[in-house]
């Protein structure tokens, strides 16, 4: 893998705003780094101060800072959404081996979990950490190359100390990005519906969407509160609750579903997450690139 230096280019792209813009004043997007296939799965680690994200057609988790740049960071098995533990360990799906893992501080990977009922999942896509632990994610079959076992694409959570997996969801055609409000009182779920290759026919018209379900105090899954009619691959949300949606560019919603505004970016994002000293920073996978902008807002952080 090629090692790339930082890349300082400040860009100039459109905002379309619908309120006052999350942006700060006078910032640009800046292009980190490029050179990869498809980036995803970004998530920032305070104490090294850097960024750890997949490059999926790479089989490679990527690592940036603002210090040494760009360089690998280890193998994966064709890894997808990422984010930490309460305890800052490294959540990794991995489409490859139909699993989640576990990267402790140290280096050394664990497999947390890799079937359902003794079937195997078709490939672990997001996930998202409650504040007891426990971690949903989602199960569309995007990584998938051999037949189902699993007779649909689903939403779980799994109790990491019990090994205890659990559906959450299952009337979604291809469940995608997941993130909690920060109080947890709230799951934003998307679904890049309406594809072809799904084997219920019933699934075939579904829109992109976000739902937002309600999360009761013991964390159980309670009632659709609504739905944005936008879909999003990967999603972060800020300390006052807004959605920063990756559908076309990043889309920047309320924590109602209304909309505030549009960050065009010059690749089409894929996933977002908050960073730098400030938590003020916001990373942007996009195809081949890696980029970011400074917001007024911090991004939500759940850590001990």
């Amino acid at each position: 893998m090629k090692i790339l230096t930082p890349i300082f280019l400040f860009l100039s792209f459109s905002l379309t705003s619908f309120g006052k813009s999350m942006i700060q004043p006078k910032a640009e997007i800046v292009k980190l780094a490029d050179g990869m296939k498809f980036t995803e799965g970004p998530v920032w680690l305070a104490k090294e101060q850097k960024l750890i994200f997949s490059d999926i057609p790479n089989s490679v988790l990527m690592q940036w800072s603002q210090k040494t740049g760009l360089s690998e960071f280890r193998k994966s098995e064709n890894a997808n959404g990422n984010i930490l533990d309460l305890d800052g360990n490294i959540i990794s799906c991995q489409h490859g081996a139909r699993n989640i893992i576990r990267i402790d501080q140290k280096g050394k990977a664990s497999v947390l979990v890799d079937k359902f009922n003794g079937k195997r999942f078709n490939s672990p896509n997001d996930v998202a950490v409650w504040k007891d632990g426990t971690l949903w994610f989602t199960d569309p079959p995007w990584g998938l190359r051999e037949p189902h076992e699993i007779p649909g694409h689903w939403v779980y959570k799994l109790d990491p100390k019990t090994g205890k997996v659990e559906v959450l969801i299952k009337d979604l055609a291809m469940p995608n990005g997941i993130v909690f409000s920060p109080d947890y009182s709230r799951l934003y779920v998307a679904d890049t519906g309406g594809h072809k290759r799904h084997p219920d026919p019933k699934f075939h018209d579904y829109p992109d969407t976000v739902t937002c379900y309600a999360v009761n105090k013991k964390g159980k899954l309670g009632k659709k509160l609504f739905t944005i009619d936008e879909g999003s691959d990967g999603m972060a949300v800020d300390v006052r609750g807004n959605i920063y949606l990756t559908h076309g560019h990043v889309q920047v919603y309320d924590p109602d579903g209304n909309k505030i505004e549009t960050i065009e970016t010059p690749q089409k994002p894929a996933n977002v997450c908050f960073g730098g000293r400030d938590y003020k920073t916001l990373f942007i996978t996009a195809r081949s690139g890696l980029y970011s902008v400074r917001l007024t807002q911090p991004g939500a952080v759940s850590l001990r």
